[in-house]
């Protein structure tokens, strides 16, 4: 099979993209070999690329929806045929590929309503929102005397697009997201975002100004370095926080006199260590892909479709790099 692959040769400085020729992976016992029809491009992408050690090779691309072509002999919940979607994990070969096998429980039906293309914008970030929420946050177990707040910092983003989403239509939470610009600040609205304030003005006035006292939750998907003392001063004493970057300062003791909780949050922990719970991703994809056929949750996609090679996929991976995306990128995988 065709494959994109990131490989860095013994003395250069950065990887590069070839398309290559790899047999077409076995499945596992508990694996599904899916034909792969479309990858999103996700950070997680150029973060392992650039992670990569000199003679490495790499196939990336943790975000994929595809037709399960072949399944291992301990596979019950699927058969040829199925169409798929799943983020898989870090510790096996991505989706820039023409075939992925992908362990079983993190994979789930993909929602009726919608072709491949828009379906692989929601994996990994529908299920990163979904931990957040639900399972940092325990957003379910709160005490439902009065609705609660949540502060998206970078809503428009991949995750914070699906965050907003689960937040108000599911959780319901009053949703406030930090958007810089006004095709930023526009597609949070649409999404089920109640209030807006720009992330480089003065957040405790735009708060005040929305008759916002504190919020309950803080989800950090950006910068979060550098929004923790704001971050702690607009939350409430219990509250929580959450972030999914990787700042290199982030000062813990801004948190403490409010006792607020401080979660870290990586989609892939479950299936980097194989946790008990592991199963748990694809059941959570199975209510996702419900609640978008149900019409509550929709596709993040945002930007037209073009087919995996190795310019349109340095493309994605240098405005991944810049950080200024809108929703989703997605590409078309008609390898052989």
């Amino acid at each position: 099979m065709k494959a994109i692959a990131a490989i860095l040769d013994p003395g250069a400085a950065t990887t590069r993209l070839e398309q290559i020729d790899l047999p077409t992976p076995e499945p596992g016992a508990r694996d599904v070999l899916v034909k792969v029809a479309a990858v999103a491009v996700n950070p997680v992408d150029y973060k392992v690329r650039d992670g990569m050690a000199p003679g490495d090779r790499r196939i990336l691309g943790w975000d994929a929806a595809g037709v399960v072509q072949q399944v291992g002999p301990a596979v019950r919940g699927f058969t040829p045929g199925d169409r798929v979607w799943y983020a898989g994990s870090i510790a096996r070969d991505g989706a820039y590929a023409a075939f992925q096998a992908v362990d079983e429980r993190l994979v789930s039906h993909m929602p009726t309503s919608l072709p491949f293309d828009q379906a692989a914008a929601l994996p990994l970030t529908a299920i990163t929102a979904w931990e957040i929420l639900f399972d940092r946050f325990r957003v379910h177990l709160a005490p439902p005397t009065r609705r609660q707040s949540i502060l998206v910092i970078g809503g428009a983003g991949g995750v914070g697009s699906m965050l907003v989403q689960l937040a108000a239509r599911v959780a319901n939470l009053r949703v406030i997201a930090t958007a810089s610009r006004p095709e930023s600040a526009r597609w949070v609205r649409e999404h089920g975002a109640h209030h807006v304030i720009d992330p480089r003005a003065d957040w405790r006035e735009q708060l005040d100004a929305l008759e916002v006292d504190s919020v309950d939750y803080v989800a950090s998907l950006t910068a979060s370095g550098e929004h923790a003392g704001k971050s702690a001063d607009l939350l409430s004493p219990h509250g929580a926080f959450c972030l999914i970057d990787d700042p290199e300062r982030f000062d813990v003791g801004v948190f403490k006199r409010k006792s607020i909780a401080i979660h870290w949050e990586l989609m892939f922990t479950r299936s980097l260590y194989e946790t008990p719970d592991m199963h748990e991703q694809g059941r959570l994809l199975q209510r996702v892909a419900q609640l978008v056929d149900d019409g509550v949750l929709r596709s993040t996609l945002n930007a037209p479709v073009r087919d995996l090679g190795v310019d349109a996929l340095e493309a994605a991976h240098l405005e991944a790099r810049a950080g200024t995306a809108v929703g989703k990128r997605v590409l078309r995988v008609t390898l052989d």
